[in-house]
């Protein structure tokens, strides 16, 4: 049970425009600081000078201050700041003469008011510099072309992209009901595999699938001009990589069009760009949607390597493909007289395809970490 209620050490400081008062109090919990009538009133539980106990003072202030304190609560010490009505020097900083006993001066951040007054000069002078160096700064003229560019783009894909995940999802409960056959994914190593249910997939989706991939190698050109503050290297791999799977994996074999996996790597695009193309569209415009940033930058994690696993299957099944027709093998004049086997590319390609994944996973990581981490606590 805890005891009687005490008074800790608390230490001030002033500004012109503000009061800085820190209570020197560990383990601060449920603080409870509130101005009413120009007193401070402060009660919390915390370990103090008397150990752990509840904690509490009461401040009536020299002048008119502003009702709202903020507050900030560090492991060893709570800090409170009051902003003052007036921006002037006081004498003192309660309305009676004596100091009280638990009251002391804080000399780590003291300032006389000559000090406190050549702060504030130089404050207003490092704003005036600041406000002159920004307007030499030439003003785009094109800004809101580029931001209207941005947008429409984004919003083509976002368009786009849906209508790949409608019509797909629609099949899937629709065509698939009572032709879709669950098995362990034998085929796709350890997940879903549908059956023949879903042969023409490519051939109805194919075109706009075609559209907004070719569309994407915008992005690129974007980061290269600056446009956007993407890595240009992540943005590389994802849209070439996509690229060639869809153009001359899919595009070139007939053989490969009628296969479940076309299904999966449709699919798994498009649910990753149902969340990205919003996200970067409500940007240009400087809002941001707390769902859709935890939902763009989380659903990525499950979805991209079922993707790159997705787009592997597909280049292994491609290979006895290429073997046999001998696409895209190249022979080399004599007197070498030597071919370089596409599949052979390929097996290459399946070694950079998972180097790659791991390069986008951990672009991807750093940004989730940076746009979802832990913030600073501010308490008001």
């Amino acid at each position: 049970m805890a005891g009687p209620s005490l008074r800790p050490h608390v230490h001030w400081a002033q500004r012109h425009r503000e009061l800085f008062l820190r209570v020197d109090l560990s383990d601060v919990r449920n603080p409870d600081i509130t101005i009413t009538d120009n007193v401070l009133h402060f009660r919390a539980q915390g370990h103090g000078a008397k150990g752990d106990n509840i904690y509490e003072f009461e401040i009536e202030f020299l002048e008119p201050v502003e009702p709202k304190p903020v507050c900030r609560v560090t492991q060893r010490q709570l800090n409170i700041t009051v902003q003052k009505k007036e921006s002037n020097w006081w004498e003192r900083l309660t309305k009676q003469e004596k100091r009280p006993l638990f009251l002391a001066p804080d000399f780590d951040r003291w300032l006389d008011e000559s000090d406190a007054e050549m702060e504030l000069k130089e404050k207003e002078e490092e704003k005036i510099n600041k406000m002159k160096i920004e307007s030499r700064v030439p003003k785009d003229p094109f800004k809101h072309l580029k931001k209207g560019y941005l947008i429409m783009y984004n919003l083509v894909q976002f368009l786009g992209f849906s209508w790949i995940f409608v019509n797909m999802t629609v099949r899937l409960f629709i065509l698939g009901k009572g032709n879709m056959e669950i098995h362990l994914f034998s085929k796709m190593v350890g997940f879903l595999c549908l059956t023949d249910s879903f042969y023409d997939t490519f051939h109805t989706i194919s075109d706009m699938m075609y559209f907004c991939q070719t569309l994407a190698l915008m992005e690129i050109m974007n980061s290269l001009i600056g446009l956007v503050r993407s890595p240009l290297i992540p943005s590389v791999v994802q849209i070439f990589g996509r690229n060639f799977v869809l153009f001359v994996i899919l595009g070139s074999l007939e053989e490969m069009q009628s296969k479940p996996v076309v299904f999966f790597i449709f699919y798994f695009w498009s649910i990753t760009e149902l969340f990205r193309y919003p996200y970067y569209m409500l940007s240009c415009i400087g809002i941001e949607w707390k769902p859709l940033t935890w939902l763009r930058y989380t659903v990525w994690i499950p979805l991209y390597p079922l993707g790159g696993l997705a787009e592997a299957v597909c280049i292994v099944q491609s290979i006895p493909i290429f073997s046999e027709t001998g696409k895209f093998s190249l022979g080399l004049p004599n007197p070498l007289n030597v071919t370089i086997q596409f599949p052979f590319v390929l097996q290459i390609y399946l070694i950079a395809l998972f180097l790659g994944i791991f390069v986008n996973f951990r672009h991807l990581y750093k940004q989730r970490k940076q746009h979802l981490g832990p913030k600073k606590r501010k308490m008001k």
